[in-house]
Formats: C-alpha cells, sequence, structure tokens
C-alpha cells in the first residue's frame, strides 16, 4: 500500500487480536472503525487510540451474530461518507464440546459470525476496493483451519472456511492491487480460550501474546502475503507440517486429547 495507509474497519475490536490490529494501524496514523459489542470497551479504546495517535476512530457497537448485521454496518459507515481502506474481518469464538450435545443456538451463531457475517462484509466492502483498485482484507483464521477438531467440531470447521474462502478470492484478485489475507493463529492469550472452555486443555498450556500474532498478522497484510501462521512454536509447526502424512483416526485421537479437560 501506499504510504497513506488509509481508514481501517476491525470487527472484534474490543478485546484481544482484534484490539491490538487496532492499535497497529493507529501507530501507522490510519484512522479506524472500530466494531464489536461492548460500547464502553469501544468507547475506551476510541479515547486511547485518539489521544495517542492523533487518528480519528468511529465506534459501532454491534453484534455481528445478528443476521442482519453485516448490511446495517456496511449501511452506516456509508452514511457516515468513511471509505474503508481495509477491512479486517477478526470477529469470532469458539466453544468446546461434543457436537451433539452442545447448545444448537450458540454453534448456530457461531456459525453466522464466523462464516456468514465475514463472507457478507467481504462482499459488501470488496466491490468499492476492486473499483479503486486499492485495498487490503485481513481474515482472522486458525490453525485449526488445517485439521478437523474433535470436541471443537464447528470451530474448527469455520475456520477452515475462512481459509479457503480468503485464498480463492485472493486468487480472483490477482490482477489488481486489493489482496486477500488469511492469519492462522495457534493458542493466542485472548479470551477465546476462557470463552471457548479451552482454557483447561493442553492445547493451551503455552500461549502467545495477542500483540505478537496482530503484527504478524498486520505486516503480512500489507505485504499481501497469502496466508501467516502465527503464535506456534518450531515444534508445532513440524507438526502441523507432518500431520497430512498421519493415518488420518490417530491425528484425529490426538486432537481429540490435546481439547480434552486435564
Amino acid at each position: 500500500m501506499s504510504t497513506n495507509i488509509g481508514t481501517a474497519l476491525v470487527t472484534g475490536a474490543s478485546t484481544g487480536i482484534g484490539r491490538e490490529l487496532a492499535r497497529l494501524h493507529a501507530s501507522h496514523g490510519g484512522d479506524l472503525v472500530a466494531v464489536a459489542r461492548s460500547a464502553d470497551k469501544l468507547e475506551a479504546l476510541k479515547h486511547e487510540l485518539e489521544g495517542e495517535h492523533g487518528v480519528q476512530v468511529t465506534v459501532i457497537a454491534m453484534d455481528l451474530t445478528e443476521p442482519a448485521a453485516p448490511e446495517q454496518l456496511h449501511e452506516a459507515v456509508q452514511a457516515a461518507g468513511i471509505t474503508v481502506d481495509v477491512l479486517i474481518n477478526n470477529a469470532g469464538f469458539g466453544g468446546r464440546g461434543k457436537f451433539h450435545e452442545r447448545d444448537w443456538a450458540t454453534d448456530h451463531a457461531m456459525i453466522q459470525l464466523n462464516i456468514v457475517a465475514l463472507t457478507a462484509l467481504t462482499r459488501r466492502f470488496l466491490p468499492d476496493m476492486v473499483a479503486r483498485n486499492r485495498g487490503r482484507i485481513l481474515n482472522v483464521s486458525s490453525t485449526a483451519a488445517l485439521l478437523p477438531g474433535p470436541l471443537q467440531a464447528v470451530y474448527y470447521a469455520t475456520k477452515a472456511y475462512v481459509t479457503s474462502f480468503s485464498n480463492a478470492v485472493a486468487e480472483e484478485l490477482h490482477d489488481t492491487d486489493v489482496t486477500v489475507t488469511a492469519l492462522m493463529p495457534g493458542a493466542t492469550e485472548t479470551e477465546f480460550a476462557r470463552v471457548s472452555g479451552m482454557d483447561a486443555t493442553s492445547l493451551f498450556e503455552h500461549t502467545a501474546p495477542a500483540s505478537d500474532v496482530a503484527r504478524a498478522g498486520y505486516e503480512a497484510m500489507l505485504r499481501g502475503d497469502l496466508n501467516v501462521i502465527a503464535g506456534v512454536s518450531l515444534a508445532q509447526r513440524l507438526v502441523m507440517a507432518t500431520a497430512p502424512l498421519a493415518p488420518r483416526r490417530m491425528l484425529l485421537r490426538q486432537v481429540r486429547q490435546m481439547q480434552e479437560v486435564q
């Protein structure tokens, strides 16, 4: 991108990786549209970033699990006369447990947020980026996208969708100056583990700082990279590299065991 980094819309901006991505963009001199459910946390972030970096932060408190929310968000941004140069689809959540025993309304909301809202927002903001021949999209996926996840069946599946969708659209845009990057974090220090029930599992014994994961994703987005894996050790990278070669049932059993409460 040019030295004028433009305005970024960040979903899930009130905590974790989303908040760190918003901070990074502001530190580069970019204005923001910060979206999340918590108005209080968004206002605190607005006060912080405008005070420290002199940027303009527009706060939109919205629940993106609501089916009409992506359209309403797009309309609100248009009505405010804001041009979105960078779209960061970060909002998402997970949940642990056997699929047939989990609350369906919760898993349905997960699909709505992790897949439908992300796809809808991309569809709404991408055409203007293509028309300007300028833009960046960062979709926050997960290393969970690389394999099925027993005890987090829906979450892992949603992240597989995010990576597949992001890569496909990126290739469709190969002859433009608009790029799509998938950020694939490992276990990270955010509220995700507590909300999803993963905080008592071996998978979250060691976590990466959200700021480090966000920086890796943000820098990869600026370069226009296709995928970036962040917050995982060399040993974990080797496991991921060899996973496709392992017998499928053995792999599934190992993943399940990592997600069982210790």
